[in-house]
């Protein structure tokens, strides 16, 4: 590739962005995992239909047990994530948490299956903040081929569920690519023109971008594509070169080693101390995570790392107060 011995300019350009635009600020947030039924079936997935795993859907209680863990530990920023799957998490099912949780939290944002506007906009009514929503991958023909059913194979519905979200109102959309699938390069170049197009679209919208790389998981899948950390670095920085403004997620997917190295050079938000399996902070259970996670630091750990490098980790930069309604 062509930019590549031009890496560490790359560096420092995103670097004096990142600076600039969100200050030595690091924002910190958990994933909460609701369920592990999915109708899907994804190749490269540890909760794909397929897979012979131990399946769970927590109840609401349970649901709220797991965020209150993640509040004593310090965390007013968490992500509640579930496989696709409607009739364990429907609209609700999120809606009853959403109530329970955004008095408590400062934002409560939601990873599952593609839905409606409508049901998007009932979501933020009770106090959902943010959505994210993963294309995998945006080459149409591979995506057919590592969707193999369910309702996740309509490759345009799930194109479009950006749009959706942010015509309901949401504060925040997440997009991203699934990186193992495609040339990380297109996929790159495709999650920028998706993002070009979405700003312009709905310009008073707060936006992220997430680099997922492909992890171990349950199932023979094996990446189609080699991802290595610089590949993924210069992607970073690419799009930090691209929007100056985009939130850039590195999770825990990543090891600590390679986080600490990036802090500062354009991700704006790290997860800390995840769990991919349901019900895993109160009672872990590996044989129900979806991907086994590179970082296991705490929020604590991650945050004295953050402020030896000289930057400050953020628990709340919003709160769900501002968009609370009558509901």
């Amino acid at each position: 590739p062509a930019a590549e011995p031009y890496l560490q300019q790359m560096a420092a350009i995103s670097s004096e962005i990142t600076l600039a635009r969100f200050g030595k600020t690091t924002q910190l947030y958990a994933p909460i995992y609701l369920s592990n039924y999915c109708t899907n079936r994804c190749a490269y997935c540890g909760f794909s239909a397929d897979n012979v795993i131990k399946r769970k859907c927590l109840t609401i209680d349970e649901a709220e047990k797991e965020a209150m863990i993640l509040h004593e530990r310090g965390f007013q920023h968490i992500l509640l994530v579930s496989g696709e799957a409607e009739n364990a998490v429907d609209v609700e099912y999120m809606e009853a948490i959403a109530l329970r949780l955004r008095d408590k939290f400062a934002a409560v944002s939601i990873e599952i299956q593609p839905m409606s506007t409508e049901h998007y906009h009932r979501l933020f009514l009770a106090g959902i903040t943010a959505v994210a929503v993963y294309q995998e991958t945006y080459d149409p023909d591979l995506y057919k081929q590592v969707h193999l059913s369910g309702k996740k194979r309509d490759f345009d519905y799930r194109l479009e569920t950006p749009e959706r979200v942010a015509k309901a109102g949401m504060r925040e959309v997440g997009i991203g690519a699934l990186l193992g699938l495609a040339d990380w390069r297109a996929e790159g170049l495709a999650l920028g023109y998706h993002l070009h197009w979405l700003r312009k679209a709905f310009w008073s919208t707060a936006f992220t971008v997430s680099f997922p790389r492909m992890r171990p998981a349950t199932g023979e899948f094996e990446p189609l594509e080699i991802v290595s950390e610089s590949n993924l670095s210069q992607l970073i920085f690419a799009l930090r070169l691209f929007d100056p403004d985009v939130g850039l997620i590195v999770s825990t997917r990543e090891e600590a080693r390679y986080r600490d190295g990036m802090l500062g050079l354009g991700p704006t938000r790290y997860s800390a101390g995840s769990c991919t399996a349901p019900g895993g902070y109160g009672d872990s259970d590996s044989e129900a995570e979806q991907f086994s996670v590179g970082d296991h630091r705490s929020l604590d750990e991650v945050s004295t790392m953050i402020r030896d490098k000289g930057f400050d980790p953020i628990c709340k930069d919003w709160d769900c107060g501002f968009q609370l309604t009558d509901y």
